[in-house]
Order: structure tokens, then sequence, then C-alpha cells
């Protein structure tokens, strides 16, 4: 008996957040435009098969990430995306299902360029030399990588590295959702041929030289390096697009 609210309790959630991926991954592909309204909760209700509760539920949670706005006797209405709480993870995910629109691309580097190189400036000001040995043995995971894929998951754990070694907690978690969303994006793009000897040596070079820079306590140098390996990223994706 005891188990029991639990288990009631469990289903509500999953329920609600059902209903909260449907409607925020239809509103991020335009299925409900910008200043619109959404279904009335009755014809909500009908649709997932759920309680009004639920639905109530699921609306407060997409309000709260910036999607919708609801008056009482007017309705619900879609917020335009400038409003979205765009460091959600929900929204991000959302963005990056199916087709990635390049102006969101475009939007994720810059947000990368203006956290990074500062992340990388503040580490080479504080990184210790046993900080500087283990990106450099990140690095060599870099160079060791076989696939895109496996590029894609010892760039992420460097980028992160760096970021969290900046003792920063904003600029680490504004980073690590950029690199997370970019990544899962890379990840579903890639091809698991290997990079060719030349583009990985470049890759591992570049990289190695933000390293270089921090175990150098160089400040300027290691947000200069890792602004070059940012935008050469940037414009090797949209070379491919």
């Amino acid at each position: 008996m005891s188990l029991a609210p639990g288990g009631l309790a469990e289903r509500a959630f999953n329920h609600t957040a059902h209903v909260v991926d449907e409607i925020g991954r239809a509103i991020v592909v335009g299925e409900y435009p910008a200043n619109t309204m959404i279904p009335l909760d009755p014809d909500l209700e009908e649709m997932f098969g759920v309680s009004r509760t639920v639905i109530r539920e699921a609306k407060k949670m997409l309000i709260a990430k910036g999607m919708l706005t609801s008056k009482a006797k007017v309705g619900t209405r879609v917020l335009p995306p400038a409003d979205w709480n765009m460091f959600d993870p929900d929204v991000l995910r959302w963005h990056m299902m199916g087709q990635v629109p390049e102006a969101f691309l475009r939007e994720l580097f810059e947000i990368r360029l203006i956290v990074e190189p500062a992340a990388a400036a503040r580490v080479a000001a504080r990184a210790r030399p046993e900080d500087a040995a283990a990106l450099g043995l990140l690095c060599d995971d870099l160079a060791a990588a076989g696939s895109r894929s496996d590029f894609a998951v010892a760039d992420l754990a460097l980028h992160h590295r760096i970021l969290a070694l900046s003792g920063n907690r904003f600029l680490g978690s504004l980073g690590n959702l950029a690199q997370t969303a970019l990544y899962s994006m890379l990840m579903a793009e890639a091809s698991d041929a290997p990079r060719s000897p030349e583009e990985l040596r470049n890759v591992v070079d570049s990289h190695r030289a933000i390293v270089a820079a921090i175990a150098a306590a160089d400040p300027e140098a290691a947000a200069d390096t890792m602004r070059a390996v940012i935008e050469t990223a940037r414009g090797a994706l949209f070379s491919r697009r």
C-alpha cells in the first residue's frame, strides 16, 4: 500500500514530462509559431489522454522555460524565441533534434567564443603543473581518436576540463551547456570514417598549443589559441553543411 502513492506520482510525472516534451518540440519546430495560441486545456487533455492537472503542470513548466505565457480568460500564447531560456537543457535538446538551423549553430559558436577564451585565460593564470599535465593527457586522447565520434568525445572532455579548471562556476556552466549541445549535434552527424592524418595532427597540435599556453602561465596566449581553435572548428563545420 505504501508504494501506491509513489507509483501514482511517478506516472503523473512521466505524463507531465511527455506533454512538456511534445509541446516544447512542437514550439521549437514552428508547429505553434510565436504569438499564436496553443490548444485549450480540454483539447490538450483529449490530445494526450491525460488529466487537466497534468496539462496545467506541463504548461507551468513551459512558462518557466520562457516559451509560453498564460492569461485568465484569454488562453496560453507562445512567446518569441528571444524570450526562451536557451540554457535550459530541454530547450537546447529540442533545438538539437533533427536538422539544426544554421543561425542556432552560429549563436552556439558565438557564446563559445565569448566564454571559452576567457576560461582558458583564467586557467593559465591559476593552473598548477599537475593541471597542465592532466590536460596534456587529454590531448593524447585526441591524438589516439580513430573516428569522428571518438574525437568528439575526447574533444568534449578536454574543453570541459578547461572550463572546470577556470574555477568560475558560471563560466563552467555556460560553456558546458554550449559544448554539450554542439557535441550532441556532432555525434548525430558524425561519420565513423577516420580523420585524415593531417587533419588529426592539425587539430591535436592546436589543442596542445592551448595547453602549452596554460602551462606557461600566459593568459593572453591561452585566450588567443582557444579562440583560434573555436574559429577553425566553426569554419570546418559550416564548410560541411
